[in-house]
């Protein structure tokens, strides 16, 4: 920036990014000075060094905006976890599953361990059973990112929210409705049965 710019040629950019040729970069830093601007080299590795005259602090403040908005649009997924044993009775598996589901519908990813103790470890089957049949469960709100899989005494699996497909499929489950309520207004002929 300004003197710190150690080459002897520059080619200058003004801060329209219209090209004002090459020129010394005294010359260029005088340029910049008599429009109340600084020179910023912007291209150090071009031949000449490509130098833009632009407003430093102006230039500082828009790239701190825009790294700003570009963080606020970033999507922050957390991964939430259910745990379950192989004889994970029927409630329990259903209070889990309906967590799982509303987790998945707040776009959270979901991680199902089914942990296995002492000789629990040699019926997997058990366990792999009991993912797959989650799978089935949370078919309708979540896709499998990562298949069933061990770790120590523990297996899981995965699931992602799944993409806006599931936002089509409420709709399509309003219009079945429309039809039980076309079945209530044949309840007039019920009034029939009643006179």
């Amino acid at each position: 920036m300004n003197d710190r710019i150690r080459v002897p040629e520059v080619r200058v950019v003004d801060e329209d990014g219209g090209q004002l040729g090459v020129m010394e970069t005294r010359d260029a830093v005088r340029l910049a000075r008599e429009r109340g601007l600084d020179l910023v080299e912007v291209a150090p590795n071009a031949a000449p060094p490509v130098c833009r005259v632009i407003d430093f602090g102006k230039y500082q403040y828009e790239a701190k905006k825009k790294a700003n908005e570009a963080k606020k649009k970033q999507v922050i997924i957390t991964v939430k976890e259910v745990k379950f044993r192989p004889g994970t009775d029927e409630h329990d598996y259903d209070f889990k599953m309906k967590h799982a589901r509303d987790w998945l519908q707040d776009g959270d990813k979901v991680k199902a361990t089914i942990f296995f103790r002492g000789r629990e470890i040699t019926h997997r089957e058990l366990g792999t059973q009991m993912l797959q049949r989650l799978e089935k469960d949370l078919l309708d709100v979540g896709e499998v990112e990562a298949r069933p899989r061990m770790e120590g005494n523990q297996m899981f699996l995965i699931f992602a929210p799944k993409k806006h497909k599931s936002a089509t499929k409420p709709d399509g489950a309003a219009k079945p409705a429309t039809p039980p309520a076309a079945t209530t207004s044949t309840n007039g002929g019920g009034e029939k049965q009643a006179g």
